[in-house]
């Protein structure tokens, strides 16, 4: 479906209205007006974008100004701007490579920190032997921050059954829980109270944040590591009108976080639960099971978010909920939802 505007809580298809819960926009940023207004202004100051390499003799106060706030509200020593969430997981990668034994992944991660030869942490529902065995070697953990498929953070409690003798880096892709989960949608990093050597996020900004970018988060030795990579050095950084508004907006992301947790609330206290559809009231996406209530959703116009990783899997359907959606869309929504649920 090719449409001619941006689809924020309602989309044109065919010149008809449908509601729309797709999308990654949880905060409802890119259509919010105080957002734009703030883009706007940032934009006629900074220009539409700056090739120049971060390490260059002019030093732009954006930067400086927009990381600080994301290294705050992440609750993090220290944090940097890339173009975007994909390379900032690979430009981690790429610096642990060489400080890394052996990789080990929890679940199935998004693809931006997927790398060859890693290991499951579990084999069935058993922790990985090697996770366990005498051999002291450096290990790197990767995992998102809300697997795919699920509604709640990582369980990371296996760290506390790793010996000693395994130094662990852990790595989080938080891009689908950074804006949302937390304290005002600061993500699970600095929640995260396991035995570790060192733990980094990384996290598309293009989502909750409404701004095309990436961050990298962690502490201050790792990052000032990050700023001297050569891939680093010698790329343009993120658009400095789009990190000045990280800024600007804090206050702005509040409001839309608490938006976004009312309907939530809401949806919780109207929908039937059971099998059929996977929902936690903290976090804003709906799976669902059955392919004729993608169907019956659509008959009823709602359109929502379906697609596929990659070419050999099934598609994966969700609900996003946003901080636009209005009280009346989410009964609609919910009576559908609650009309199929009440066949089993």
């Amino acid at each position: 479906m090719i449409v001619e505007k941006f689809p924020d809580r309602t989309i044109e298809i065919d010149q008809e209205q449908y509601l729309y819960f797709g999308g990654t926009a949880y905060l409802g940023l890119p259509t919010n007006k105080n957002f734009q207004d703030l883009v706007i202004q940032n934009i006629l100051n900074w220009g539409t974008t700056y090739g120049s390499s971060r390490t260059a003799n002019i030093k732009l106060s954006a930067y400086e100004k927009g990381e600080n706030f994301l290294a705050s509200h992440i609750g993090s020593e220290s944090a940097v701007t890339v173009s975007s969430g994909m390379l900032a997981a690979k430009l981690v990668l790429d610096k642990i490579k060489n400080e890394t034994d052996c990789y080990f992944h929890v679940n199935d991660p998004h693809p931006a920190i997927k790398i060859e030869n890693s290991q499951p942490v579990f084999t069935g529902n058993q922790i990985n032997e090697r996770l366990l065995d005498s051999k002291p070697e450096k290990i790197t953990v990767l995992t998102d921050g809300v697997p795919a498929f699920q509604t709640k953070a990582v369980d990371l409690s296996f760290l506390n059954q790793i010996p000693n003798h395994k130094e662990i880096t852990l790595i989080v892709d938080e891009s689908h829980s950074f804006g949302v989960l937390g304290r005002n949608g600061c993500g699970i990093y600095a929640s995260i109270p396991y035995p570790v050597k060192r733990k980094i996020m990384i996290s598309s900004l293009g989502k909750a944040f409404g701004l095309t970018g990436g961050v990298i988060a962690g502490d201050f030795n790792f990052i000032n590591e990050m700023k001297e990579l050569e891939t680093f050095t010698s790329a343009a950084g993120m658009n400095p009108a789009f990190v000045q508004t990280l800024f600007d907006a804090s206050e702005i992301y509040k409001v839309q976080y608490h938006k976004l947790q009312d309907n939530l609330n809401y949806i919780d206290s109207i929908l039937i639960k059971n099998n059929n559809i996977k929902f936690d009231k903290n976090y804003p996406l709906i799976y669902l099971l059955p392919n004729d209530l993608v169907e019956k959703l659509k008959s009823e116009k709602i359109i929502i978010a379906s697609f596929k990783y990659t070419k050999e899997a099934e598609p994966l359907n969700r609900i996003v909920i946003t901080a636009n959606h209005l009280k009346e869309d989410l009964d609609k929504l919910v009576d559908v939802l609650n009309e199929f649920n009440s066949r089993f």
